[in-house]
């Protein structure tokens, strides 16, 4: 292992997570990013609930499709944002204000860079992705008219994400999560009322409510903006200091050395999110319909799961730095009794509930629900095996193992779930595709279970510091129904 020398210096007010019972710390430590998580897919949740019940399923079919692509492309630049986090989080800790301005600013410019970028070729190319993905000929319109304009909102979205990652990294959580609050609140009441058209407002149907996601968007992020600078908080860029949005060669090599091996694995998950989407649209409006409002609760079942490994990562992080060995397999033991419980309770919850909530979505007479419910009971406990390899490999990333979770998350991703489709699918059918959820996941535990009980990360790993052991673990999740990946 290496000396406590190696760790980076603890931040002011950062919480010691070497002290004290592992499993009340694990759980304490953990439950602010679970309830940020959750606030965070509540904007989606909704969202899809009023596209599914006001305009249908071949609506909901729709942003599903939508929603898979534009992770895609958030995921394209967010590990860039979480490798300047973590710089950002070491400079405020040493004192040094400026050299976290100049990564703040320098991250900025080159997302926004790539944002532009990205929405630009996105609406322009929007019609052949969408036929690449086999999108059904029902939701083809409805899908092409959301995308378009949520791809107009990607620069403010992407912005707004850079903002509230500078601020985690200078320590402060809450502000992120009220204005957060805020445009998932600007959503909700939009959504309707742009839909249906409603009063005064135009009704659009479903670009209404990819309208009031880009409004409430960039209205949160011009109030966020408008907060930090009244505040004076340390990221703001004042006078000269705007020149540090011209990114710098020093700091986007960091960036970009640093938040590559995060992106790739961002990408890889996504992309194979765009593969099983394309493989559910071919058997129609129906099974894409169910498969939407699946994914939306999904998004939930794996948020316990994300929350518990970034815990995990972060208290490993420190128990390596520290050298305290024996403390490292009392928190993966922890992690994973928390994730059993949480995420076990969760699946047999929506198991139990599933039509009600299915309903939400697809409404009480959709064809899709019975689909959607056989698809739950199909799948829906894969991610209790999911929240176990997350644990593992929280571990592990915080001895700076990056290529394992890489490796082992691609071949379940890609030769497991696929070669199950594929060899299956003539005996099963349409099963073979939600089965392969399952399989998928037990595969990647077997390879996290096999690598973690090797001594070769014990004795060879370093200590990174718990800000970039957490950040790097959230980019495990799988897409399920997100917008784009948490924050």
């Amino acid at each position: 292992m290496s000396d406590a020398a190696a760790l980076p210096a603890r931040r002011p007010g950062m919480r010691d997570l070497t002290a004290g019972p592992v499993l009340r710390t694990l759980v304490l430590f953990s439950l602010p990013t679970l309830g940020s998580n959750l606030l965070q897919s509540l904007n989606g949740t909704v969202n899809s609930i009023w596209v599914g019940r006001l305009i249908g399923e071949a609506a909901l079919a729709a942003t599903a499709n939508a929603n898979i692509v534009m992770f895609l492309v958030f995921s394209a630049v967010f590990g860039f944002g979480m490798a300047a986090t973590v710089k950002m989080g070491q400079a405020f800790g040493a004192g040094e204000v400026d050299v976290a301005r100049r990564t703040f600013g320098s991250a900025v410019g080159l997302c926004l860079v790539l944002a532009v970028i990205v929405a630009t070729a996105g609406w322009v190319f929007a019609p052949p992705l969408l036929t690449l993905l086999g999108t059904p000929g029902e939701s083809y319109a409805l899908a092409l008219d959301y995308l378009r304009i949520i791809f107009i909102s990607i620069p403010g979205g992407m912005l707004t994400v850079m903002i509230a990652m500078g601020l985690r990294g200078a320590g402060d959580s809450r502000t992120p999560f009220l204005f957060m609050g805020l445009s998932v609140a600007l959503d909700v009441i939009l959504n309707p009322l742009l839909i249906s058209g409603i009063g005064p407002f135009p009704q659009m149907g479903i670009a209404g409510s990819a309208a009031s996601t880009a409004f409430a968007g960039y209205a949160s992020l011009a109030a966020l903006v408008g907060y930090v600078y009244a505040k004076d908080l340390p990221l703001r860029l004042r006078g000269a200091e705007i020149r540090y949005l011209i990114p710098r060669r020093e700091e986007l090599r960091y960036i970009v050395g640093k938040g590559l091996p995060m992106g790739a694995q961002m990408l890889l998950i996504s992309s194979a999110g765009i593969v099983i989407i394309g493989l559910v649209n071919r058997y129609g409006i129906i099974s894409a319909a169910a498969y939407g409002a699946s994914l939306q609760l999904w998004t939930y079942l794996q948020m316990p799961a994300m929350a518990i490994g970034a815990g995990v990562s972060a208290m490993a992080a420190q128990a390596i730095g520290a050298r305290l060995p024996e403390r490292i397999d009392q928190i993966s033991r922890a992690g994973i009794l928390v994730n059993l419980a949480m995420t076990g309770s969760m699946a047999a919850l929506l198991l139990l509930f599933d039509r009600p909530a299915l309903v939400l979505f697809l409404g009480p007479d959709s064809p899709a629900v019975p689909l959607a419910r056989h698809i739950q009971y199909l799948a829906s406990w894969s991610f209790i095996l999911f929240g176990v390899t997350i644990v593992l490999f929280g571990t592990m990333r915080a001895a700076g193992v990056v290529w394992v979770p890489l490796i082992a998350l691609g071949v379940a991703m890609f030769p497991a779930r696929l070669g199950f489709y594929y060899a299956l699918e003539p005996w099963l059918g349409q099963d073979a595709l939600w089965l392969c959820f399952p399989f998928g996941s037990a595969v990647s535990m077997l390879i996290a279970i096999w690598f973690y009980r090797r001594p070769g990360w014990r004795t060879q790993g370093r200590a990174i510091s718990p800000e970039r052991a957490a950040e790097e673990c959230l980019t495990t999740a799988d897409t399920a129904g997100r917008f784009k990946p948490e924050l």
